[in-house]
């Protein structure tokens, strides 16, 4: 008899049958696909200056653009009151304004094409009994941040409506970056764990630290949003050092008062903490994968592998981004590679607990469906 030498966190396990469940998985996909979309355009509506061309929030009706000389006129009107019109775009012509309100709307409307595309489905799945207890915990989780994450983005326009802004608050924007990056790592997780072949836990060790990964890359993207929304990309533009400063001293990082305010309004500490945190990341991600390619598991060690080589080509792209002073089609990529970081490092961290047979973290088999609650057969 021929004996497999493979080591047991290798070997393909039986993972449960449930209904449904390569639909559920393509359907989490599109999502997640959906949500990097979602990103990018709002990288583009913000670096286009667009966030505030429109001036309302109308979750319904607002779907419609305006259709006449008179509908844009009314709209034009409104921008025209605002301080960015004030401040930045005076003189701005009808044409001008077009182009700036149709990057916002699509945004928008990109917004509620995944609300569709999340909640008509969901009820389907959960009807038909292809969602388990902890799936369906976990989706009615990310249907909460979702609308959440609505509101955040209407709150953080209105903070460029105030009077003498010209853009968004930085932490607001910060903030809704940083939840559409949890509800795109929510969605890689739980489709991760609808793999169709089981797969044991990876080692202790190796585990520990994939699941640390996806927290660092989300503080990273925090931080990442910080700089976005303060502009901080446009100064210093020099590496490794900072306009031959190594470490700024402190009387740069720290002139504001109160002092925990340069976290977020001091370009040069703004800065700073994205390179540090940045080298913090791939070393972290360095090392992983280097424990995981030395341990028993190669599946793991791939897939810290692919972690760490997304993370140096992160922090390459993110220089080139910083030596060219931003321009759109670098920033947008640094946002969008920043988001294959973190799938990357979330579908590693999921599959490291384990999949099927053999999980780590146990998961109810029982689906639960609307059938079910209503007394019929689930």
């Amino acid at each position: 008899m021929r004996l497999s030498t493979a080591h047991p966190s290798d070997r393909d396990a039986a993972a449960p049958a449930r209904p449904g469940q390569g639909a559920v998985r393509g359907w989490l996909s599109l999502l997640a696909l959906l949500v990097v979309g979602m990103v990018a355009l709002g990288g583009a509506t913000r670096m286009t200056g667009s966030g505030l061309s429109i001036t309302e929030w109308r979750p319904v009706t607002g779907v419609i653009p305006p259709l006449s000389a008179a509908d844009w006129a009314v709209e034009f009107a409104k921008y025209r009151d605002t301080p960015q019109y004030r401040i930045l775009n005076q003189g701005l012509g009808l044409d001008s304004f077009k182009t700036l309100y149709w990057w916002e709307w699509a945004h928008r409307l990109l917004g509620r094409i995944v609300g569709v595309v999340f909640f008509v489905p969901f009820l389907w799945f959960w009807w038909r009994g292809a969602l388990s207890r902890r799936l369906l915990a976990g989706l009615l989780g990310l249907g909460l941040l979702g609308g959440l994450q609505g509101a955040i983005g209407w709150i953080m326009v209105a903070s460029g409506l105030q009077p003498g802004m010209t853009a968004v608050a930085p932490l607001k924007l910060a903030l809704h970056l940083t939840t559409a990056s949890l509800i795109l790592a929510g969605l890689v997780w739980l489709a991760a764990g609808t793999r169709p072949r089981g797969l044991a836990p990876a080692p202790a060790p190796v585990r520990a630290v994939a699941l640390l990964l996806p927290a660092l890359v989300l503080v990273q993207i925090w931080l990442g949003g910080l700089v976005a929304g303060s502009k901080a990309g446009l100064v210093h533009n020099t590496w490794p050092d900072m306009d031959g400063m190594v470490v700024p001293p402190a009387r740069l990082m720290f002139t504001q008062a109160p002092w925990i305010e340069n976290f977020v309004d001091n370009l040069t500490l703004v800065q700073f903490n994205h390179r540090l945190f940045a080298y913090l990341v791939v070393l972290a991600a360095l090392a992983h994968a280097i424990q995981a390619v030395l341990g028993p598991s190669r599946s793991a060690a791939g897939r810290a592998t692919g972690v760490a080589a997304l993370a140096v080509a992160q922090m390459a792209l993110g220089i080139v981004t910083l030596l060219l002073a931003v321009p759109i089609w670098a920033g947008l990529a640094h946002q969008i590679l920043a988001m294959a970081v973190l799938v990357m490092a979330t579908v590693h961290a999921r599959l490291s607990l384990g999949v099927g047979a053999a999980p780590v973290l146990s998961e109810p088999t029982v689906p639960i469906g609307l059938e079910t609650l209503a007394g019929g057969r689930a």
